[in-house]
Order: C-alpha cells, then structure tokens, then sequence
C-alpha cells in the first residue's frame, strides 16, 4: 500500500472498510440509536470558520505544547479505545509505538486486546491508561497497580459509561471477540485476507487486561457475562477521590459535558478533564463535544486542563479545539481507520497528515505558534455559546 496517496483521515477510513472484518469496522465507526450526536459531533467542528490573515512573518513556526506537563510534538493525544487489537493484529501495541515515536500520549484502555504489560513492553515508555470503575473494587485496585508497575504517566477514569448505550450495528453483527465461526462472518473474513494474514501471526484475540486478571473469567462465554454485570452504576464523585488516592498519580476524568460537571471534576482533585460523550455511543440527541467547550472553559478557567474528544478528523479540528480553550484534542475512530488500513505505519502516516494541517492552517490564520492560537483566529468563535445551542 503507497501511504503517500493516503492525504486525509477519510482516505484511511474507506481502505480501513475494506480490510477490517464487519463487526470490528462497524463497531468503530457507530453510535448508538439514530446516531445523531455521532454526526453532530464532526459536523459541529465545519461550522467554525477560520479567520485568514496575511502579509504575516510565518517562516519559523512550531506546533510544541504540554498535556499535563509533558511535552508533545503537538497538542494531541490518542483516545482510548476497546477492542484496537480486533482492527488490527496487536493494534494497542502498534499504535502506542506511532504514538511514542511521534512524540504524543497513548491510552490504552481497560477493554483493549493487548494488555497493559504487552503495550509497556512493546513501548517502553510511560502511556496513560484508561480505568473503567468496576462492582469489583479488588479488580479495580489491581488494574491501578499494573498501571503503575507499566510506570504509566496519567489514569484517564471514563464516567460515561456505567450502563451501556444501544448500538444497532453490534446487535445486527452479533459482535464478539474474536468471530464466532457462523457462516456469515466465515464467508465475510474471507475477503480480508490483509487481516486474517495478521491476526494468524498474534495470540492477542481476547481482553488482555481481563482474562486471566479477574476473578472467575478464564474464558469468553463467562467474560461477555462478567462485564456486563461489573460495570458499577453506582459511580459517584466520592469514589473519584478515593480512585485518586489509590493512584496517587496524575488523573483525567473523562465524559464530561456540563459545566457543573466540570467544577465537580476540579473540586474531585482532578488535573484535567475530557469533554466526550463516547463518540456518540452512549447518550444519543447529547450535543457535540465541540459545543461544550466554551462553556465549560469558562467555567473551570485555568484551574484545570481541559481536552476535547469526539470527531475531531484532521489538524484543523485540532486547531479550532485549541482556539475555543483546549489545552488539546483526543482522536480515537481516526486512528482507527488508519491502523485498520495500515497498521503501524498508517497511525504514523495519520499523524504526519495532522500535523501538517494543524501547522499549515495555523501559518494562514497568522500564528507562528500553537500556544498563541486563541478564539481570534476564527470568524465565528461564539456561534456554540447562545443557550440550547
């Protein structure tokens, strides 16, 4: 595959159609119900024009930045995301690497195929890592102390996600990990021999973080069971601090999407949040990502960082995130088209593509520096902030 024809995000993702099995492209590229927050969420960022300045000095520019003081190639990060390793052969591991050698942060989540020691041994570097608070408190305790031992850097504790969303496209598939061999996946794997050679040469195909770490789960009949009983929808605040206190670490609280919201997560201890409503996955006819920001910026001011996850497609997403007031942006599904597509190389290809839109964007809006972008460089920064927006 020439990855120099590859020239933007949806280039990924029709290749990504391709080869990936059904079940794990559509489980990806999905939200729940109409799917209508899922669109708003990428629809919402074109509606934020950019102001073009000229005649500017913009020969020396630079896309350098920190999230949670530690700094990066440009303000961006890759979002955690379940079963990466069913997109691709060991995906967590191969993405943490692209991640790592470009310079930004990786987070692997508590449903990934490969486990947390496979990503801390194939990177050999610190990572963040994503928490999802479980019934059994034991487990959770346990999986905080992998992340340490992994010498992990931040815990990302999603809070969105304690009853799960309907998702049509999963039911239809039957999605399970890995396929169960019905006669429609067998017939539908036979024409991704791209995947089905890759997948052949790992024995990351099950949750890596969970079978064989939790109590009673050895297998997967008994896995699909145990997680849809362990998520706790009895998470409140209270259990934030005492999470926190059993890290004893950076923390990241992620799901946030109300400004009352967002002081809890300051007054929680936490050092930055994450505004995200799942990709779209959980609460369907939610607003975008994009839409909250101003608002919660405002209300946390500088006493928290704050990010923004949920459709960002290309570097100029970036850039407009930064210019409402994100410290920085998350993506997730485009990852995951270009490591479905490519594998390592195509995380890579990805962020090289970013990067250059996000610093040629930058250059005609007349900034010589990320950390100068403000809401000055768009024509429109306040179209999110009249109420019911």
């Amino acid at each position: 595959m020439d990855l120099s024809k590859i020239t933007c995000t949806e280039d990924f993702r029709l290749v990504a159609k391709r080869r990936v099995p059904k079940m794990f492209y559509d489980y990806a590229d999905s939200g729940s119900w109409t799917q209508s927050t899922y669109r708003a969420n990428e629809e919402d960022f074109q509606k934020l024009k950019f102001r073009q300045r000229v005649a500017v000095d913009i020969q020396s520019r630079s896309l350098k930045s920190t999230l949670l003081g530690q700094e990066v190639a440009m303000p961006l990060a890759l979002s955690p995301t379940g079963l990466t390793g069913m997109q691709h052969a060991d995906g967590e591991m191969l993405a943490a690497v692209a991640a790592r050698d470009f310079g930004i942060p990786f987070t692997l989540s508590t449903m990934s195929v490969c486990s947390i020691e496979d990503v801390a041994q194939a990177t050999r570097a610190p990572f963040w890592f994503q928490l999802y608070v479980m019934r059994d408190r034991g487990f959770i305790e346990n999986l905080i102390a992998r992340a340490k031992a992994a010498n992990c850097s931040a815990l990302v504790l999603t809070l969105d996600l304690q009853v799960l969303g309907q998702r049509h496209k999963d039911i239809k598939n039957g999605l399970s990990t890995p396929p169960k061999p019905t006669l429609r996946n067998l017939l539908n794997l036979a024409t991704k021999p791209y995947w089905c050679r890759n997948m052949l040469g790992t024995r990351r195909r099950t949750f890596g973080n969970i079978v064989g770490h939790a109590k009673g789960v050895s297998d997967l009949s008994s896995l699909s069971t145990w997680t849809a009983e362990q998520f706790d929808p009895s998470l409140n605040w209270g259990d934030i601090e005492w999470i926190k206190k059993v890290w004893g670490g950076k923390l990241i609280v992620k799901g946030i999407m109300d400004a009352d919201d967002a002081r809890l997560a300051v007054d929680s201890g936490a050092d930055a949040l994450i505004i995200s409503n799942h990709g779209g996955r959980q609460l369907d006819g939610a607003p975008s990502s994009i839409s909250c920001l101003p608002a919660i910026a405002q209300a946390v001011g500088d006493r928290i960082e704050v990010l923004v996850d949920g459709g960002i497609r290309s570097g100029q997403d970036v850039l407009r995130a930064r210019a409402l007031g994100a410290q920085g942006a998350m993506i997730g599904r485009a990852f995951l088209y270009a490591l479905g597509a490519a594998g390592q190389a195509g995380v890579t290809r990805l962020l090289q593509l970013m990067a250059n839109e996000m610093d040629v964007s930058m250059a005609f809006c007349g900034r010589t520096s990320v950390e100068k972008v403000d809401r000055s460089i768009l024509l429109n920064p306040d179209i999110f902030d009249r109420p019911g927006y």
